[in-house]
């Protein structure tokens, strides 16, 4: 079983930045892509930004320009950079690996941007 292990949110004001990080417990056989996903209170949880094994990387829309999205192999982290935070990104955070047949999640880390 693979841990995801997510560190980095926390409370910001509008227009700030944080880092977010996802370290896996170990190398995650057949990855397909790792991300990062968010869930506001009373929405559902949405896609925020994708990277697969090779390197291509997605965007919602809402962060796109905003946010990036990055990974080393080490064994299989993943990063999110974000700035110019707003206070409709509050929400957590959750990492997610993708593989053939299987997927983990990690446990999410609070985001709370103020105005």
């Amino acid at each position: 079983q693979v841990q995801l292990v997510e560190s980095g949110g926390g409370l910001v004001q509008a227009g700030g930045s944080l880092r977010l990080s996802c370290a896996a417990s170990r190398r995650i056989l057949l990855l397909v892509a790792m991300g990062w996903y968010r869930q506001a209170p009373g929405k559902e949880r949405e896609l925020v930004a994708r990277i697969t094994a090779s390197g291509s990387s997605t965007y919602a829309d809402s962060v796109k320009g905003r946010f990036t999205v990055s990974k080393d192999d080490a064994p299989n982290n993943v990063y999110l950079q974000m700035n110019s935070l707003q206070p409709e990104d509050t929400a957590v955070y959750y990492c997610r690996a993708e593989a053939i047949g299987y997927n983990f999640w990690g446990q999410g880390t609070q985001v709370t941007v103020s105005s």
